[in-house]
């Protein structure tokens, strides 16, 4: 999703406030958000577009999450708490509409943490009322597989940090079609690999026959942490991170999914490594973005994986390509009433609603995304992104209660069911 962490130096001067967590090498500061504000302001007009276009460039103490592109934008921006007047009197002088959403980001931050298993919490602790660390998802996933002959293991490569990156296949009968569920490529997203091991969970333990047959007649494959790296570091460095953690320069990181080769560097990535998406110095130039890529060159056509899905937050949207023009895929009616089937079996969980659409027209251009790339070079039909809750106004952003994984589970599973029934009508698995 989208959302501007910027450049680390810069950031940890602009948060004054730092603790520590014990327990790690280096004693870990931890960034803080204390008295941070988020507004939502509305972009009304071509002036107002610039002066935000302006303030998003020169300035570290406001956090853009999108980019000001054109007049009837809504905008959301984290504001530090040391530039809340100037803030306030800039809104005033150019006669911007906005509206604070939270006072106080760290205030969010810390009732979520009273959510957060400790890092040595074993695999028999994993449940989906709390969020867990990078090794109790991995010992999970391990402990899976000892469990149970149909699921098994798979490293695809290394981040750069060292960090293995795992996957589950699941595999009760030969010769299935496949799906491919990608599972936190922004590190802050913490609801993306909370809801895939959610789905993963009931393929493998539910009775529900609709669900039973899912998970027999299709393989599917389940890495839910795809930033392994960026993950950990949202866990014990800045819970607002973003990228992967390479270093460039004073900054750090790549947004992986701008690094994919297609139409790499283009509309909607940055060339800055200090921007939220900076799309790396080549296309692929990250372990984690090319160690996915090289999995499904391998194994799209051996093992039949015709569905793709990435798991995102926050907006309640499901997309499909293309991010980085308005031209339509071949496909598209397909794929439009893929996804329409899809919003509804969601809709009637919980009553919560999404919208759908290609990526250009449904939430902001943007190029070099794995959803693309799996489409346009891997050969994948049926290539989709969820942005999960909250709604684009929302004033948890990426820290979504714990309390919302289980019925964002549930949703995200409907939703699942109805891609693979209607895919399968359309002659997808045939």
């Amino acid at each position: 999703m989208f959302g501007k962490v910027g450049c680390c130096v810069c950031m940890l001067i602009a948060l004054t406030f730092s603790s520590t967590v014990e327990g790690h090498a280096g004693s870990q500061q931890v960034a803080r958000y204390d008295n941070y504000r988020l507004y939502r302001v509305l972009l009304a007009n071509v002036l107002h577009v610039e002066v935000f276009q302006q303030l998003e460039a020169k300035s570290d103490s406001f956090t853009f999450y999108g980019h000001a592109r054109q007049p009837g934008q809504q905008l959301t921006i984290m504001v530090a708490a040391n530039k809340v007047a100037d803030f306030d009197d800039l809104l005033t002088r150019y006669s911007v509409e906005g509206l604070v959403l939270e006072h106080n980001v760290q205030g969010q931050i810390d009732r979520e943490a009273t959510t957060v298993k400790t890092i040595d919490a074993k695999p028999s602790e994993m449940d989906w009322d709390h969020y867990f660390h990078l090794e109790t998802i991995y010992a999970w996933m391990d402990s899976l597989a000892e469990q149970h002959p149909f699921v098994s293991v798979l490293s695809i490569g290394q981040s750069y940090e060292g960090q293995s990156i795992k996957g589950i296949k699941l595999s009760r009968q030969a010769g299935n079609k496949a799906i491919f569920v990608e599972g936190g490529i922004h590190a802050r997203e913490w609801i993306s690999p909370a809801t895939a091991t959610y789905v993963l969970n009931q393929l493998i333990f539910s009775t529900d026959p609709a669900i039973v047959e899912l998970s027999t007649a299709y393989d599917w494959f389940f890495f839910p942490i795809v930033n392994p790296d960026g993950y950990k570091y949202s866990f014990v460095g800045d819970r607002l991170w973003r990228k992967n953690r390479k270093p460039y320069g004073l900054c750090r990181g790549v947004d992986l999914n701008r690094n994919f080769d297609s139409n790499w560097g283009g509309i909607g990535s940055s060339d800055d490594p200090c921007s939220y998406d900076f799309s790396g110095n080549t296309a692929f130039s990250e372990l984690e973005a090319s160690a996915l890529a090289d999995f499904l060159h391998r194994s799209v056509k051996t093992e039949r994986i015709r569905t793709y899905i990435a798991l995102h937050s926050y907006s309640q949207l499901l997309m499909f390509p293309y991010g980085h023009t308005a031209d339509q895929v071949p496909n598209y009616d397909d794929l439009k009433q893929i996804t329409e089937q899809a919003i509804e079996a969601m809709t009637a969980v919980n009553g919560t609603e999404f919208k759908g659409g290609s990526k250009y027209e449904t939430i902001y251009p943007s190029s070099g995304g794995s959803i693309d790339w799996a489409y346009h070079t891997g050969g994948i039909p049926v290539s989709l992104t969820f942005e999960l809750r909250g709604p684009a106004n929302s004033t948890d952003m990426f820290i979504l209660p714990a309390e919302q994984i289980v019925p964002v589970g549930r949703e995200t599973l409907a939703a699942f069911e109805a891609i693979v029934r209607e895919s399968a009508r359309l002659g997808y698995y045939d």
